[in-house]
């Protein structure tokens, strides 16, 4: 079928969205308007008997402060990341701290968002018991061992048709003194660019490559697995990376530093992609197909997503949901032409290829 440009009805294209938000009208709802600095806020052995090593904590805050630098320069319209601090109060049976930060209407980013969290607590029985049917033998299926949690986790939303989505994410989790590492980056574009995929690839595999040869193709094809829509058949995206449960005490690799290399190489992976294509045309057909493939991002983030499922219980919904795109539309049983751009994008999402 033809792809329509007038799906959306005037008053919510995305110009007008976000031109709202520098009018000096009124609006009708009241906006974040948090826009200080980020600071240290460690939590102190005094919070909980389980606690996330310093050293992963000022690692995730610095890395935190370097992707938004790097994203506010990348973007150049001016917009300025917001911070919103939170903490959990004594008697949350959670306790912690996070900080969640969000640009919106940029001149690339649309929508990003850079979270930290770092939180310490108990085991549900729900969690518990999905995290030893993953093999984490220490943990004890009943629920009700201290844990701790640290993670930073990010996604960039574009304003441009052919400026894939990037997510990505580093995590460590913490019971009885066993340590596990998670992480990864992955690219989810609106229409392919042979090129990106092979590069963005080729970026993950030398990063890998410096640990062991076998790391790219287990975490890439464990990307590709994870990250599928099975009530669509499809991938979310090209993939790139996806790991967890990394055993510090059992890898045969520095597992902290591999995950610390993935945190530094996020930006470095995407901003190539990004100054080719910023300057590139679109038409609004192709704005309309970016945000009907963004209702299948979100269909995965709510029916799927491990973290999302996870966040959800007993989470902060509003930093767990800031994932979601800005602007998202759906149209019942849109099929590409035969032959377009946009089939070719749904032939690679139906089978993921190798790109290196």
């Amino acid at each position: 079928m033809q792809l329509s440009p007038r799906l959306l009805r005037p008053h919510l294209t995305p110009t007008n969205l976000c031109r709202s938000t520098h009018s000096t009208a009124t609006p009708n709802y009241k906006a974040s308007s948090l826009g200080c600095p980020l600071t240290r806020r460690l939590v102190t052995a005094s919070s909980s008997g389980n606690i996330v090593p310093d050293t992963f904590q000022h690692y995730i805050l610095d890395l935190q402060n370097s992707i938004i630098a790097a994203a506010e320069a990348l973007d150049g319209s001016g917009q300025r990341f917001i911070h919103d601090r939170w903490e959990r109060e004594a008697g949350n049976s959670n306790i912690g701290y996070g900080i969640t930060s969000v640009l919106e209407c940029g001149s690339i980013l649309e929508k990003a968002a850079v979270n930290i969290s770092v939180i310490n607590g108990v085991l549900s029985p729900e969690r518990a018991k999905m995290m030893s049917s993953r093999g984490r033998h220490c943990v004890d299926p009943a629920g009700g061992q201290p844990y701790a949690a640290a993670a930073m986790s990010l996604v960039f939303h574009s304003a441009h048709p052919f400026i894939p989505t990037l997510r990505a994410d580093v995590r460590l989790f913490e019971v009885e003194g066993r340590q596990w590492y998670g992480g990864g980056c992955d690219l989810t574009p609106f229409y392919l660019n042979e090129s990106d995929g092979r590069e963005f690839h080729q970026y993950w595999k030398s990063v890998c490559d410096k640990y062991d040869h076998k790391l790219y193709p287990q975490f890439k094809e464990w990307c590709d697995r994870y990250f599928y829509i099975p009530a669509r058949k499809e991938h979310r995206g090209l993939g790139g990376l996806f790991f967890d449960d990394l055993d510090a005490a059992t890898e045969k690799y520095d597992v902290e530093k591999f995950v610390r290399d993935v945190g530094d190489g996020i930006i470095p992976s995407w901003a190539p992609i990004v100054k080719r294509n910023r300057g590139l045309s679109y038409t609004p057909a192709q704005r309309e197909w970016q945000l009907l493939r963004r209702g299948r991002y979100l269909e995965f983030n709510l029916l799927y997503d491990r973290g999302v499922k996870f966040g959800l219980d007993g989470g902060r919904i509003e930093s767990i949901m800031v994932s979601a795109p800005p602007l998202i539309a759906w149209k019942y049983r849109v099929e590409p032409e035969k032959g377009s751009e946009e089939e070719k994008l749904i032939q690679v999402l139906t089978e993921p290829r190798e790109w290196v």
